[in-house]
């Protein structure tokens, strides 16, 4: 669909790639879960296939946001942005804006109503479309609406331009089959699409090609990966596969749902040494009654036989969820069950949410909507005891040798601190210092370290000796190609250089 949105014709911008002048320039803004994550990286692909430059410095000539519908403040957020890129817009001729994503899948039209100096609104099933629909917003001079129903083309048969040399994402699967009441992603991503496994691991192969060491496995629900074709141990087959890619190192998930996880993937887990002992199970609620209200088809006691099952094959597992507070209905004894099952759960870390409202949602519909000021007390409550919670286990872990994959951006005081950062294997944030004389890792290599100390969301470590021990890696290498040939950032450069991307899971504890 395209449509020129009343008084917001987009003024004609400079020349297109190709037109015989300097390339122009794109910016991508990511807002949301780690598939938009992965999805930006096809976007940015994509525009580069086309002949468009990443920007560097200055105003980029065409900026892209690609947005998230889970909460409510992803609308507070898109808007606001879009207010802000109004003024620079009129100070950059030939600029052009575009929104996609969830967002935009939900909005439609509506975000061209609100914002009419956009250019092109495109949605979660056409991604590929955006460099035409960019030209054509320029040649035409009016706005491009192109929102399909069902997808084009799968998101990885797209080109991608990856933020880290060492680290990849790799979808297995699109869509989701559930129907709980709070979420809206069904509808704008629609039914689970799973990819073969054959296309799986060869994308996963081409990566390591590349130099990557480490993979992340992505779906709205991975462990129901196979339903599509009939295969219900297809997850756990996959993750075996995976492993033995000669040179991948380390193989992660998300995100998993509690009522499919079974038993065969908690084998395949703790039989493939590259599988991470890590696991990221959504708990959303500990109240029984609350779980059937959302329509997740588990009960605490199974939730927990879980996680049992899961220390029972893999003891040092880090397990992290997400929760939801005052979800319509959500009474003191219901919050209560849910303290009870974080107590008893010993999560390494929680990614906790108040509810909000999402248009078209069951839940929207629900009557007895919990008073805000009750869902901020809550929200606090359940937030001290998880901050609680984490920094206990992780205080379990002072004294004891982690290594570490070294990344670029992950610390946002490195600089002042003169440290680097990382993952350690149970993806635990962990902060290291290099001592005088040791050699200094790249991003993509991998370091020995000992805790010193633990906060409840980051590590702090040191070398055991007087110099820091480094294994120099593929990742590590292909993070000096890159430098060399975009000479933008010194090979060396600290984790905090400019253009460093973080591809860690979101900022813990989100609010309203």
């Amino acid at each position: 669909m395209t449509i020129s949105p009343p008084d917001a014709a987009a003024a004609p911008s400079s020349p297109g790639p190709g037109r015989g002048t300097a390339p122009r320039t794109y910016e991508v803004r990511t807002f949301g879960c780690q598939m938009n994550v992965h999805d930006s990286e096809r976007l940015s692909g994509s525009l580069e296939a086309a002949g468009y430059l990443r920007a560097e410095g200055a105003p980029a000539d065409i900026v892209v946001i690609n947005t998230c519908a889970v909460r409510e403040n992803a609308d507070n957020k898109l808007y606001g942005t879009l207010g802000h890129l109004a003024a620079a817009k009129r100070e950059h001729e030939g600029m052009q804006i575009a929104v996609g994503g969830c967002l935009a899948q939900k909005d439609k039209a509506v975000i061209l109503e609100k914002a009419p100096w956009v250019d092109v609104v495109f949605g979660t099933h056409n991604m590929g479309s955006l460099p035409v629909l960019l030209e054509r917003a320029r040649h035409n001079g009016e706005a491009q609406l192109e929102i399909l129903e069902s997808l084009e083309v799968f998101p990885s048969t797209l080109p991608a331009r990856r933020d880290s040399t060492s680290s990849g994402w790799v979808s297995i699967s699109v869509g989701c089959n559930n129907t709980c009441t709070f979420c809206i992603v069904p509808s704008l991503r629609g039914k689970e699409k799973d990819r073969r496994p054959g296309d799986i691991l060869s994308e996963i192969e081409l990566l390591v090609d590349d130099g990557v060491i480490e993979v992340t496995l992505l779906g709205q629900n991975v462990n129901s990966y196979g339903v599509e074709f009939g295969d219900r141990q297809a997850f756990g087959k996959l993750l075996r596969a995976a492993g033995e890619i000669d040179g991948l190192e380390r193989i992660r998930f998300t995100s998993p749902h509690p009522a499919a996880f079974t038993d065969d993937v908690i084998d395949a887990m703790a039989e493939t040494p590259t599988v991470m002992p890590q696991l990221h199970m959504p708990l959303q609620s500990g109240s029984d009654r609350i779980l059937k209200a959302m329509r997740r088809s588990y009960r605490s006691e199974r939730f927990l036989g879980i996680l049992e099952r899961v220390r029972e094959r893999i003891p040092h597992a880090a397990i992290s969820t997400d929760i939801i507070v005052g979800f319509p209905g959500e009474t003191e004894e219901d919050f209560q069950d849910t303290l009870r099952v974080v107590e008893e759960a010993r999560f390494a870390s929680a990614f906790t949410f108040q509810y909000s409202i999402r248009p078209g949602t069951p839940a929207a519909e629900f009557e007895d909507q919990v008073p805000k000021a009750v869902v901020q007390e809550r929200y606090e409550r359940l937030t001290a005891l998880q901050d609680r919670i984490s920094g206990d286990e992780n205080d379990r872990l002072v004294g004891r040798p982690v290594e570490v994959l070294v990344a670029a951006g992950e610390g946002r005081r490195d600089a002042q601190t003169d440290r680097l950062s990382g993952r350690a294997e149970d993806n635990r944030l962990v902060h290291f210092d290099v001592p005088a004389g040791s050699e200094a890792p790249r991003p993509g290599d991998v370091v020995s370290v000992v805790v010193t100390r633990a906060t409840p969301h980051y590590l702090i470590a040191a070398p055991a000796g007087p110099v820091l021990p480094v294994r120099r890696t593929r990742a590590g290498d292909a993070w000096d190609r890159a430098q060399a040939e975009s000479c933008a950032v010194p090979a060396h450069a600290p984790a905090s250089a400019p253009g460093a991307v973080s591809l860690g899971l979101p900022t813990i504890r989100a609010g309203a």
